[in-house]
This record gives C-alpha cells, structure tokens and sequence, in this order.
C-alpha cells in the first residue's frame, strides 16, 4: 500500500457515550478503534503525527437521570459535548485534524461546535450514514439523542440544545450533504426537504456510483469555514460492519466504503472527521473496529497503488 505524504498532525479524541444510542455497548467504540491499530496504520503507514489526547468520559446510564422522554439524558450528552468541543478547538487552533472516535453519533455535535468556534463560523458536512439523524424532540419516535444530533447542529432541534458560547447552528445547512441514507423517519424526510441539503439515499448511490456522490457531495458542502466528514459506520452493509447499534440492510459494500474514504482524501478538502457507533459487544472479533480505522486510514490518504 502507498501513501499520500503529509506532514498533518492528527489529533485522537475519544467520547466514550452511549447515552443518546437506544442499546448499549458503543461508550466501548474508542477503545475497539484503538485496539485494532489506529496509531499504527495512521503513523507506520501513512506517516502523519499522532496526538492522542485520551477520552471524554461520561456517566453510565444506571448511575444518571434520563430526564426529558423525548431527548433522553440530553444534559448529561451535552455536559460531555462541551468538554470535547474544547479538546476539538484546541487541536484544530493549533493546526491538527481533529480525529473524534465515538461513541454513539451524539459525540459529533461536539465535534462540529469545537469546529465552528475554532474556524470563526459554520462549516460544511459530508454525513455519511444510513439515517438522517435530523429528528428534534417533537418528531423522534424513540428519543434518542443520537438521531437528533445534526438537528442540532444545524440550530434546529430547540433551545434545549443550546449552551452559553455555542456558536451555533454550526453546520451550514446549505452546506450539508447526506450520502448512504436508507432509513428516514417521517419528520426527518420533511426537515430534509425544507433546508438545501444534498441527499444521496443507497437508490443514488446505485445508480450514480459512490464516487460521483461523494465529490458532488464535497462539492457542495465546500466553501464554509471547514469541512467535517462525519463516518457513522451503519452506513456500511452489516454483512462487513456487524457491530453497530442500528443495523440497515443494502448499504456501502467494503469497496464502496473504501471508495468513499479514497474519494475524500483525493478532495483534499477534510478538516476534520469522526467516526462513530462501533459497539464491540455485537461485533464479531472487532471487524468492524477494524474496518474503522482502515476507512480512516483511506480518507487520511492511503492508497493500493
């Protein structure tokens, strides 16, 4: 395998929260990415510095409140949100990608506030996931925080999503770009279609090809104040990533995968990235784990050939 030199610091942020997901086990995903050789693939094989920073720790759900029904345990998701904004925004002021390790999808808004208070403004977003995680409290059908959280960093899902000295929204919704969707809820669909986003469901996907989608869905949401590829790892078929929380059927195959990753560092347009929802306790021997930190690998650059 080859490589695309750069001399790029990568700054390893890991947000150990399970509470915006509906099962438990992904406040593991971190340690399960680490685990199956991120420093290694990142540093012996692609040659970019590594600073890894550790992990923002939250409560257990058998020891905390889950307040609100219809954004269970936001405060608590929030608290920990905060703090990793600020590990963000540090590494990203000091010129190092920031590299966010989750944790259930809600760790991203952290990721993304940290971002736009780093780079004076909102920014652009590839989503890559099988949902569209745009519901709010009035129109999520399970109230998990997790399928709120772009809702939220768009500046749409409610004051209670707001903290002093957030500068949100912070993603720019005419920015956003959506790619792998296969399961959208009804309010999330009609939230879609009020905002300028790029949508590319699985039904694009086949007929377009990953690649066309993926630089259209660059392209789009290039321009803002930085651009934030956010890898949910649901996106790929279950077939190749088994241990996820909410597994959809008919998503990216590996190649498909990889080619989405290799189309991202050819834009050299990345910024920043997480990638979220492994949960160790239904994989099988960590593959999806490892499949993380090779899709991380490609869109930081590495290459067959």
């Amino acid at each position: 395998m080859s490589v695309d030199e750069t001399a790029r610091e990568v700054a390893v942020i890991g947000g150990t929260l399970d509470l915006g997901a509906g099962r438990r086990g992904v406040d593991m995903g971190p340690s399960a990415i680490r685990y199956a050789g991120l420093e290694q693939q990142l540093a012996d094989k692609l040659g970019v510095r590594i600073s890894d920073v550790g992990n923002v720790i939250s409560p257990v759900a058998e020891t905390t409140s889950m307040g609100d029904p219809h954004a269970r345990y936001l405060d608590q998701i929030l608290d920990l949100c905060d703090r990793l904004s600020g590990l963000v925004a540090e590494a990203a002021g000091k010129g190092a990608l920031p590299l966010v390790l989750g944790g259930d999808h809600s760790v991203a808004l952290g990721t993304l506030v940290g971002m736009a208070s780093a780079k004076g403004g909102a920014g652009g977003v590839v989503w890559v996931d099988a949902h569209g995680d745009v519901n709010t409290p009035e129109t999520s059908p399970s109230g998990n925080v997790h399928g709120m959280v772009l809702a939220a960093a768009l500046g749409l899902a409610g004051d209670q999503f707001r903290r002093d000295g957030w500068p949100l929204p912070a993603v720019d919704p005419g920015k956003l770009a959506l790619v792998g969707v296969r399961s959208l809820d009804d309010g999330e669909r009609r939230l879609l279609q009020e905002i300028d986003a790029k949508v590319f469901t699985m039904s694009e996907v086949d007929r377009m090809g990953v690649e066309p989608c993926v630089r259209e869905a660059l392209a789009h949401a290039s321009g803002g104040a930085f651009l934030h590829v956010s890898l949910d790892m649901d996106v790929v078929d279950p077939d190749y990533a088994p241990g996820v929380g909410t597994p959809v059927r008919g998503g990216f195959s590996y190649r498909e995968a990889h080619l989405a990753m290799e189309t991202v560092a050819e834009s050299d347009l990345l910024d920043s990235m997480d990638v979220v929802e492994v949960n160790p306790i239904l994989d099988r021997e960590n593959a999806t784990g490892q499949l993380a930190v090779e899709l991380v690998a490609s869109a930081l650059g590495a290459r067959i050939l």
